[in-house]
């Protein structure tokens, strides 16, 4: 076997089988897994066409000796694999047995859409909404942070016109949609709030009880987070079932992506109209229930922690990388997304899932701990698991 082969089964086959048991859990879809990390990662394929590709008996009888090697659970085999052998099935099977659901509609009329938040996430989203036709009231602490939003758009517009993707009328036209506050009152009128503030729980509890005072009855509630019980916020409110998880992908304006996450109290109806509002907007929206993680988060994160304690029993750096790179396809290397995503916030989901889990093989390495408290978080600081 060699030396790529050894990182692939070592890597890929853990996030392959944690795939699996999400799905076997209930949590999420095939389609919606396999889109999730196609379209919030670039990966070329998902997960669970990845099992079907390498079939599922090849893909079990892998990770049985991984699980005897290691003893570590997150290696055993999930029971589907087993299942699906002995019924000669395919992912592709169950996605098909499951049927495709009829396309959502607005449940809620979506014509006026709020965004709280002024940084490089909550830009996007303005601009997305905008793009799509509706008009955007949003809502930052200062002029100044108001002007940054149109800046950051009126940047993204003109290196867009700069390729022939659009003209300065469109941009005009976009624009004109936009209007900022430092009042959170002039979202009195908006259908749909989306919060893009930092992850804080404390200060989402804030906004959410001051939203439900002055949003209309009827308005949604939307939050970005990655990372915080959506519950909680909804429960800060006297109507939890209007609100919801929209989670986008940074940057908003080019990711595919947006994970659409349910409470237990989130409406049927509220729920339908945000996966109707996330297609308008030509977005792939993904379903998925308020866990940590949700489903990008749950899989990359174990797999990129699982790489650095790799490379903790010396495996090269760069050998890692050019391995994932050449036998998953997938577009960076482990270390090159570190550096991307940024060690410290790589640390702070993976303590999450591990507070969450409670797996021993979702500890946060002892690298990347060591990483964030030197201060080497990546490509933001020109030093992390590579220099920049």
């Amino acid at each position: 076997m060699t030396s790529s082969e050894q990182i692939f089964n070592t890597l890929v086959l853990p996030y392959l089988n944690h795939a699996v048991r999400t799905y076997e859990s209930g949590y999420a879809s095939v389609s919606d897994i396999d889109a999730a990390m196609r379209f919030g990662c670039g990966y070329p394929k998902g997960p669970l066409s990845v099992v079907d590709e390498i079939g599922a008996a090849r893909v079990r009888d892998l990770l049985a000796a991984r699980y005897a090697e290691t003893g570590d659970h997150l290696h055993q085999p999930a029971d589907l694999l087993e299942k699906l052998v002995a019924d000669g099935r395919t992912f592709a099977d169950e996605a098909a047995a499951a049927g495709e659901s009829a396309a959502p509609t607005f449940k809620h009329d979506i014509g006026k859409v709020g965004v709280v938040g002024t940084g490089t996430m909550a830009s996007g989203i303005v601009q997305v909404f905008a793009q799509a036709g509706y008009d955007v009231v949003y809502v930052g602490r200062s002029q100044d942070k108001l002007d940054g939003v149109v800046g950051y758009i009126t940047k993204n517009l003109d290196r867009a016109i700069a390729k022939g993707k659009g003209t300065e009328d469109d941009k005009a036209a976009l624009l004109g949609r936009l209007t900022g506050s430092t009042e959170r009152e002039a979202l009195g009128d908006v259908d749909i709030v989306v919060e893009a503030i930092a992850e804080d729980l404390d200060i989402k509890l804030q906004l959410f009880a001051d939203l439900d005072r002055i949003a209309k009855p009827g308005a949604i509630l939307a939050t970005t987070t990655s990372s915080l019980p959506i519950t909680r916020l909804g429960e800060a409110t006297s109507r939890p079932g209007d609100v919801i998880g929209m989670h986008f992908f940074n940057p908003a304006p080019v990711m595919k992506l947006v994970e659409i996450i349910t409470t237990p109290a989130t409406s049927a109806e509220v729920d339908e109209s945000v996966r109707a509002l996330t297609a308008n907007v030509g977005k792939v929206g993904v379903s998925a229930g308020d866990r940590s993680g949700f489903i990008v988060n749950l899989l990359l994160f174990p797999y990129l922690n699982d790489a650095i304690k790799l490379a903790e029993g010396g495996e090269e750096l760069a050998t890692i990388d050019a391995a994932i790179k050449e036998t998953a396809s997938f577009p960076m290397g482990p270390f090159e997304l570190l550096d991307v995503v940024g060690n410290d916030v790589s640390l702070a989901i993976q303590k999450e899932l591990f507070g969450e889990f409670g797996e021993a093989g979702f500890e946060p390495a002892k690298t990347l701990v060591a990483k964030v408290e030197a201060g080497e978080l990546g490509r933001k600081t020109k030093q992390g698991f590579h220099t920049y």
